[in-house]
């Protein structure tokens, strides 16, 4: 590939709000330089009041290859597409969608399959463990199924709608019969495997997703935020004795299936 963006380069447009904390962009292009893609990611902070129009102005880009998605567009972006994997249309949340040569948009969902794959990778195995999923919102509800594919023993998810949670709960025992999922409050004690699924921890002052006081030593805690670093969650769980995984290694996992379902090359 040329090292300079040119007339062929492909456009990848990362749809966020706000966008002054993504970390993919970098990871992305570092990963097309690597493999010699033309291709570019760039950020777009959009309000979700105007998603709509600005998803149906790229429909008229021939340049563009696609979208990323992240907070808090994927659900409605999933709406907007023309058609969805069965993973994203299961789950009815989207965070990549290919545009068509004739201008529609196909959606897809690999934050589950790149946050267990970012897990296996730091040889952090999940078959058998009884995990605890903070959240039910975009990303949660990809990781959820993720998880549950992937053969933990059992799923509780804690959300500050308790509604939600069980709607989740009761979508993963229609699709995985005679497995364990419930609705639960955010109390860490008994599990093994704490994720934070939602985006508490990103912003200064943020409330923390779960009681710190219920995190018991030797329990894996995952988090899904990448800016902090090291987020509040996962400093507390280090200082209680826990073991942590960053929210970097999942989409340091996940850049190679966005980019092979984006422009078609391998590890789609």
């Amino acid at each position: 590939m040329d090292r300079f963006i040119s007339g062929r380069t492909r456009v990848v447009v990362h749809l966020a709000y706000p966008s002054h904390h993504l970390r993919t962009p970098r990871y992305f292009n570092a990963f097309c330089m690597e493999q010699n893609l033309n291709a570019v990611l760039v950020p777009w902070q959009v309000p979700p009041e105007n998603l709509k129009q600005a998803f149906h102005g790229l429909r008229q880009v021939e340049s563009l290859a696609g979208v990323i998605v992240t907070i808090p567009h994927k659900r409605s972006v999933a709406a907007l597409c023309d058609s969805l994997s069965d993973t994203a249309g299961f789950l009815g949340v989207a965070n990549v969608a290919r545009r068509m040569p004739n201008g529609a948009f196909h959606g897809d969902m690999f934050d589950g399959a790149g946050f267990v794959r970012g897990l296996l990778r730091e040889g952090h195995e999940i078959r058998g463990r009884r995990a605890l999923l903070l959240g039910a919102g975009g990303a949660a509800t990809g990781i959820a199924e993720a998880m549950a594919r992937g053969g933990v023993a059992s799923l509780a998810i804690a959300n500050r709608s308790i509604i939600k949670a069980e709607e989740l709960a009761e979508r993963l025992r229609g699709a995985f019969p005679g497995r364990d999922f419930a609705a639960v409050p955010p109390d860490a004690r008994g599990f093994d495997l704490i994720v934070n699924g939602t985006s508490l921890g990103m912003r200064p002052g943020d409330l923390l997703p779960v009681d710190p006081d219920t995190l018991e030593p030797g329990t894996l805690v995952a988090d899904v935020v990448m800016e902090p670093d090291v987020t509040p969650l996962l400093q507390l769980a280090t200082e209680r004795g826990c073991i942590v995984h960053k929210g970097v290694h999942m989409i340091t996992s996940q850049v190679e299936l966005l980019a092979g379902f984006l422009l078609g090359e391998p590890g789609a």
